[in-house]
């Protein structure tokens, strides 16, 4: 879901802000890979500071895009990349609502072989994929290489056969865009003490607690909180909490919306300063791919959707295995229901039937 909040973010800078876009693309070109292992055809068309008619223009919808936050470990080159949240956002056609729901990172999947990482196949946690991707012998774990197993591997469980781009959202990243928005507004619905930081925002030590960390801890209280970079990263990845990852995913949601609303309020569209300083804070740790087009041309497609048009949906679940014998997590009928509703364009009455799966705040 950290990427769903940078890709918000760029959503947001797409409408009415093109001409400073194309000002500042050559310094800021959102990097790019191939995600999906379809490499973009040689004289694949790419915007022009005039288009006619603008970028995006032929985008129309229905949109699935695949947007998940990794943490890299980037002060261990051999470190393999872990899906940490991993989001669907689904756009029907005229691109005017959108659809956003997360799959639980220990959800229990069947990952299909893939022979560019000799991985064989297997049926373990969704989370893995991205690192049994990954792999390249004595080489550097090769993210993109991951996201490759990962999508196929959402495709299969879902039902849905294309992804229509993709991106890939670093911890950093996601610290770097709410810096760079001046914090966010939030309102906690529950209190959240973090296992991994102290109040002043540095690592707790070793101990006893449920994260292997000890000692004093930041704590997040009920109420409507204003968090800088740090501490938005640090709520959104809390999951020792009642619920688990799945109040986890709903944090997550709330973020999302509350960088949509904080951009939306600073008119970061128009304000080259404000865009300049986004683009910069996402510098190297987002990474894009739209089958051949441009970050630009999803912006301005997707710029007439804005947060309350964009339903947070969370799927509901249940561990499988307990205690030693804990294997992962899987959906109820309830949340695998909603999957194939949204696909075949049913999505809002099955929502009307089963309001809690909605997130209000």
């Amino acid at each position: 879901m950290l990427g769903a909040a940078a890709l918000a973010a760029i959503v947001l800078l797409g409408g009415g802000a093109l001409a400073v876009v194309y000002a500042l693309r050559d310094r800021y070109e959102v990097p790019t890979a191939d995600l999906f292992g379809t490499p973009t055809p040689s004289g694949s068309p790419s915007a022009t500071p005039s288009p006619t008619p603008p970028p995006g223009a032929d985008i129309t919808g229905p949109l699935n895009l695949l947007i998940v936050g990794v943490d890299t470990r980037e002060d261990d080159p051999s470190w393999e990349p872990h899906a940490d949240a991993v989001t669907i956002l689904h756009v029907p056609r005229g691109l005017k609502t959108g659809y956003m729901f997360s799959l639980p990172r220990d959800l229990v999947v069947d990952i299909p072989k893939f022979p560019k990482s000799g991985f064989r196949g297997g049926r373990t946690k969704l989370t893995h994929a991205m690192s049994d991707g990954s792999r390249r012998g004595d080489a550097k774990p090769d993210v993109a290489q991951g996201f490759q197993l990962l999508a196929q591997t959402v495709s299969r469980y879902t039902g849905i056969k294309r992804f229509d781009a993709g991106a890939v959202l670093t911890f950093t990243g996601f610290r770097k865009l709410v810096d760079a928005l001046g914090g966010v507004d939030i309102y906690v619905d529950q209190r959240t003490p973090s296992q991994h930081l102290r109040a002043d925002g540095r690592g707790r030590s070793a101990g006893n607690g449920p994260a292997g960390y000890g000692g004093p801890q930041m704590v997040y209280e009920v109420g409507m909180r204003h968090l800088v970079g740090w501490q938005a990263l640090d709520f959104s990845r809390q999951r020792y909490l009642p619920g688990g990852d799945y109040t986890r995913q709903r944090h997550h949601q709330q973020l999302v919306r509350a960088v949509m609303a904080k951009a939306l309020s600073l008119d970061v569209a128009r304000n080259p300063v404000q865009f300049d300083r986004v683009l910069r804070a996402l510098g190297k740790t987002l990474t894009f791919d739209g089958r051949g087009r441009p970050a630009l041309d999803f912006a301005s497609a997707l710029s007439g959707l804005r947060p309350e048009a964009l339903k947070l949906v969370t799927l509901p679940g249940a561990g499988v295995g307990r205690g030693s014998g804990y294997r992962g997590e899987q959906l109820t009928a309830e949340g695998r229901k909603f999957i194939s509703e949204l696909l075949a364009g049913r999505a809002d009455a099955y929502l009307r039937a089963h309001p809690a799966l909605v997130t209000r705040r």
